[in-house]
């Protein structure tokens, strides 16, 4: 068994795959990595011999989900590094070490799923998009606000956009005009969200021409699996985990 796990900024994505591959056999969201550790020893799963792991926090943050991991469960833990290219594809930014790790673990995954140009966009916190070429090459991308911080902006400097976290439930069960404060607000951000992956799709074409394939991924990636043919890939990140650290 091998423990993957996806360190963002505010939790840790995580499961647990066999080592042929397949199917995970637990997984789950985390904020603290003891979480972890208690999850794991919950199922009877102490005894899985190493980890491998990506992180976006800082090194010294790193170092302590490392350290919790390995101490609490006896393992060898890998962690994901900055590489100038992997499995066929070159990293685009000028300064590699500056492109953040998830992104160019779901860039390389997605290319060596289909081998050809390719659109690939994460809606997570952040909404990023990247473009790669049909031979590999990364030509850089883009990166906006995703819809959580889309609404968290507009309630910040709002004084009279305001309501309460029952009301928020309303979230995204269709596109109609909001008839209330908290459905104006959700459904008008998910439309710039939306409008926006379209727009990406578009401007697309005009570095990888009509030949390409879009992949989503992130945690908001339902919101956008109806638009234009696109294929959702909710572990594309796990997915470039396992090539850079087989």
């Amino acid at each position: 068994m091998i423990l993957e796990l996806d360190c963002g900024n505010s939790f840790i994505k995580w499961r647990v795959i066999p080592v042929t591959g397949g199917m995970p056999l637990i997984q789950g969201i985390a904020s603290q990595p003891v979480d972890i550790v208690q999850a794991l020893l919950g199922q009877g799963l102490s005894k899985i011999p190493r980890c491998r792991l990506v992180s976006v926090r800082s090194d010294a943050e790193t170092q302590v989900v490392m350290d919790v991991l390995s101490e609490s469960l006896s393992l060898s833990v890998t962690k994901a590094c900055p590489a100038e290219r992997l499995a066929g594809v070159v990293n685009g930014y000028r300064d590699q070490q500056r492109l953040g790790l998830d992104r160019w673990l779901a860039i390389v995954a997605a290319y060596d799923m289909c081998g050809e140009a390719c659109l690939v966009i994460d809606l997570g916190t952040a909404i990023t998009v990247d473009l790669v070429a049909r031979d590999g090459t990364h030509l850089g991308g883009y990166i906006a606000p995703g819809v959580a911080l889309l609404r968290g902006r507009l309630l910040a400097h709002t004084r009279r956009i305001q309501y309460d976290s029952e009301g928020a439930a309303l979230v995204l069960s269709d596109f109609s005009p909001g008839r209330s404060t908290a459905e104006a607000v959700d459904r008008g951000c998910l439309t710039m969200a939306r409008s926006y992956v379209s727009s990406q799709i578009a401007f697309a074409e005009s570095y990888l021409g009509s030949d390409f394939v879009t992949y989503v991924t992130g945690g908001d990636a339902p919101l956008v699996a109806d638009v234009r043919e696109v294929r959702c890939v909710a572990d594309l990140v796990f997915r470039g985990l396992a090539l850079a650290c087989p």
